[in-house]
């Protein structure tokens, strides 16, 4: 096995590549607006890392979000674009089960990352393993009591600490914990039928809209 992961639904952008035995290659920069820019520099960076070339992957895992609208589809479409070009199969995975993966944590907790519009992307977890409750996407006060006395990891839980006082790394996925935990699951079913479909999980409609209201041009 050779899989290879990418996650773009929060400001990193990151990459990384996993062997069925361990992380082999990872890349990770922070930058919430070059997403398309510097997603594809990474994927090479790991290749080169790991001294394969492209066609050596077998499998592709994309972080499906939540997450903004833009970013987030550069990392689906990206992936499925491998997937069709190297005839290898596309599994999806919520970028909250990664950041809740690579947190450790055992007990009950958050995870929580910025959605922008003083609102949050937040799922509760009982091990860092299996969600219990979410995605949803909330603003943080609307959610204080369902959250209270939790551990939180994720961006979001430390921009709100009112809401998240015990806010924990990590703070942004990372590529790296996504092939471990996909690896992991594939280990247990071969057939990745446990796997989420590779689609974007918005949660809410995007920021941009049509305008209301615009000229209509017609031909003469």
């Amino acid at each position: 096995m050779l899989l290879l992961a990418v996650d773009t639904a929060t400001p990193a952008v990151t990459a990384a590549l996993h062997d069925g035995s361990a992380v082999v290659a990872e890349s990770s920069r922070v930058d919430a607006r070059r997403h398309g820019e510097l997603l594809l520099p990474a994927v090479d960076r790991v290749l080169a890392e790991a001294g394969v070339t492209l066609d050596a992957v077998t499998a592709v895992v994309a972080g499906v979000g939540p997450g903004p609208y833009t970013g987030l589809r550069v990392g689906l479409v990206t992936a499925a674009t491998f997937g069709s070009a190297l005839g290898v199969p596309v599994y999806g995975l919520c970028t909250l089960d990664g950041l809740a993966w690579a947190s450790g944590l055992e007990g009950p907790f958050v995870v929580a990352t910025d959605a922008r519009r003083k609102e949050v992307y937040w799922a509760r977890y009982d091990s860092a393993r299996r969600r219990v409750d979410g995605p949803s996407v909330d603003r943080p006060a609307d959610i204080a009591e369902r959250v209270a006395g939790l551990p939180a990891v994720g961006a979001g839980a430390l921009l709100y600490p009112d809401t998240f006082p015990d806010a924990r790394a990590p703070e942004h996925v990372s590529a790296a914990a996504l092939a471990s935990l996909a690896a992991e699951k594939l280990a247990d079913d071969p057939s990745g039928a446990g796997f989420p479909p590779p689609q974007p999980l918005y949660l809410r409609r995007p920021d941009a809209q049509v305008p209301k209201n615009y000229k209509v041009v017609t031909p003469q």
